[in-house]
């Protein structure tokens, strides 16, 4: 541009040389007044191009007889520098929220500076077609002078303008092409972003904290569901083992005791006693796994009579001769003495004591009755009532399908024996009615003049299996009575 402007000044001296006559100096003058008009308007609109006013007394190329035309054009370089690598242009691979917040920031400011410098451009851009313009104005009243000093005409004086030129703007600079590039390239990867960063939950973009707290709760709760599965596993399989267990330990027992009591039948000879009810049951010492087992359970009972020899070798209580269990309740009928309490009849877990004594190493006949009307109950000894009472589990109806023990008492249905509640002695003839016999009934039971049998269960030696040392032997009721 400065070269043009020199090329003007040069081809201006050369149509008005120094030494044109008096009448030329109209033209100067005019010239001199188009020159001094152009300079408010290249003051006021190229702050950005030219120096201040002061600068364009001094310097610049002077028409002839005039002020000084143009300064040298001072230029306000824009920055090329694009902030093209800074923290908003990392991987975006965790890329977290404040780092989001910065890019957008740092590319909002990139645009307004874009169009700041978009629109101090449009302005100079304007600034130079007024100018232009006006150049054009004196160019064409520098080719028509006035008739009285028209001149030969100055061929080839401005030919068409030339790219770059004052009639071409000049092309946008390119630190402007590279800043509305960079603009773009901050914008798409601000889109990618947030195209790779989770969806959001109710307008609110989750925190990284959130996420990795929701992944570590469902972790946790499929852990949980494989743990109870396990846990539910082992159980099962332990059930299954424990009663494995438990019926390879009946079976071996079983068989033991077959075996034992060959042993006996051969040391002994041939058994003494035909008849099935003549034995006993013998348990040597106090423990918690000698007994025997009825094989047959009681029905659903509204009223029983239970009848029995014993004989107790215990130093301290009577332990416990019999007990009768079902699932839902282990003291379903129970009869025990232990420690230094009386001897009592526990129905349904509710007790009633009665004032019997059999501790002095005797044969006795005993016998309890119950009937649910009213809760009544009896309970005799060799023949004689000894106690009575009410209110023993009155309107209960006994609970049928149980395990009836000789011997120990139940905890759970069938076992959980304990040693200080066992029965140490001889047991015979336990028979179940399921009515409360008459009194002269159990007086010939008791003196061996009646041979009445349980009308529920009868005391068989097909029906009574014998456990842990347990054994049976020969027994005659009304022979073993007069001895004791």
């Amino acid at each position: 541009m400065l070269a043009f402007l020199g090329a003007i000044i040069c081809i201006i001296a050369s149509v008005h040389p120094a030494g044109t006559a008096a009448p030329a100096a109209a033209p100067a003058a005019d010239n001199d007044s188009a020159a001094a008009s152009l300079l408010p308007a290249a003051d006021k609109g190229l702050g950005a191009l030219h120096g201040p006013a002061e600068a364009l007394a001094s310097a610049g190329p002077r028409l002839p007889g005039g002020p000084p035309l143009f300064s040298r054009f001072v230029c306000t370089p824009l920055s090329a520098e694009c902030p093209a690598a800074g923290p908003g242009t990392g991987s975006a691979t965790g890329t977290g929220p404040e780092e989001l917040l910065a890019l957008r920031s740092a590319a909002a400011q990139l645009r307004r500076t874009a169009l700041e410098q978009k629109e101090r451009i449009r302005m100079d851009q304007e600034t130079i077609r007024e100018l232009t313009g006006k150049l054009s104005r004196c160019e064409g009243g520098l080719r028509n002078p006035p008739a009285a000093a028209a001149g030969p005409p100055a061929a080839g004086l401005r030919a068409a303008p030339r790219p770059g030129t004052m009639g071409h703007p000049p092309a946008e600079p390119p630190a402007v092409r590279e800043l509305e590039e960079a603009v773009r390239a901050l914008q798409d990867r601000i889109d990618r972003i947030e195209q790779e960063l989770p969806a959001r939950t109710n307008g609110s973009v989750p925190t990284a904290p959130a996420l990795a707290r929701d992944t570590l709760h469902t972790k946790m709760e499929q852990l949980e569901e494989q743990l109870l599965s396990k846990i539910l596993t082992l159980q099962k399989e332990r059930q299954a083992a424990s009663t494995d267990r438990s019926q390879q330990q009946h079976n071996i027992e079983k068989e033991l005791n077959s075996l034992q009591n060959r042993v006996m039948e051969l040391e002994h000879g041939p058994p003494g006693y035909s008849p099935p009810d003549a034995f006993k049951v013998t348990i040597p010492v106090q423990n918690n796994y000698m007994y025997a087992r009825m094989k047959k359970s009681l029905p659903e009972l509204y009223a029983f009579t239970i009848c029995m020899w014993l004989k107790s070798k215990a130093l301290a209580g009577l332990g416990t001769p019999f007990s009768y269990s079902v699932p839902s309740q282990s003291n379903e009928i129970v009869l025990l003495e232990w420690g230094t309490n009386p001897l009592e009849l526990l129905i349904n877990d509710k007790v009633a004591q009665l004032p019997l004594s059999l501790k002095d190493k005797a044969w006795h006949h005993v016998c309890v009755a119950w009937t649910t009307r009213d809760g009544k109950w009896s309970a005799y000894q060799d023949g004689e009532q000894r106690g009575a009472g009410e209110n023993l589990a009155s309107w209960h109806a006994i609970k049928p399908q149980g395990v009836l023990i000789l011997g120990q008492e139940q905890d759970t249905l069938g076992g959980r024996f304990d040693a200080t509640q066992a029965f140490v002695g001889e047991l015979a003839q336990f028979s179940v009615w399921d009515h409360m016999l008459a009194p002269a009934e159990i007086l010939g039971l008791a003196n061996c003049t009646s041979h009445l049998q349980g009308n529920v269960i009868q005391w068989d030696d097909q029906a009574v299996e014998v456990f842990g040392g347990a054994s049976k032997g020969v027994f005659a009721a009304c022979e073993e009575g007069r001895k004791a």
